[in-house]
């Protein structure tokens, strides 16, 4: 499973209703270490796709739902349980960290 678009107007439906844990990467195109970390990303997605869900969050094209949650400096990755934040991570890591620290999480 790869990871899907979100939009400030699909995010309620799609991260906080959702039935299992959600990664969310708030990202922007002209981020560099938003784009290193992408393949990592795609890459997880496929490896736990029974589990979890990962999906992007242009913030550019979407700004509420950054602002609600105090999103100051990206990439920003943040898992979602229950539609609540479980644990947050800001900044680009490996993939192996990126992975750990998800299955931490969920």
């Amino acid at each position: 499973m790869a990871t899907h678009k979100v939009s400030d107007s699909s995010f309620e439906s799609d991260v906080l209703n959702s039935d299992r844990p959600v990664v969310v990467d708030f990202w922007a195109e002209w981020c560099g270490p938003c784009k290193m970390i992408a393949p990592a990303l795609e890459e997880i997605a496929s490896t736990l796709g029974e589990k979890i869900k990962v999906v992007k969050l242009n913030i550019d094209e979407n700004p509420r739902t950054p602002s609600q949650y105090g999103i100051r400096g990206i990439p920003t990755l943040m898992v979602f349980k229950s539609g609540q934040v479980a644990a947050t991570k800001i900044g680009a890591a490996p993939k192996g960290a990126l992975q750990s620290w998800i299955e931490q999480a969920i």
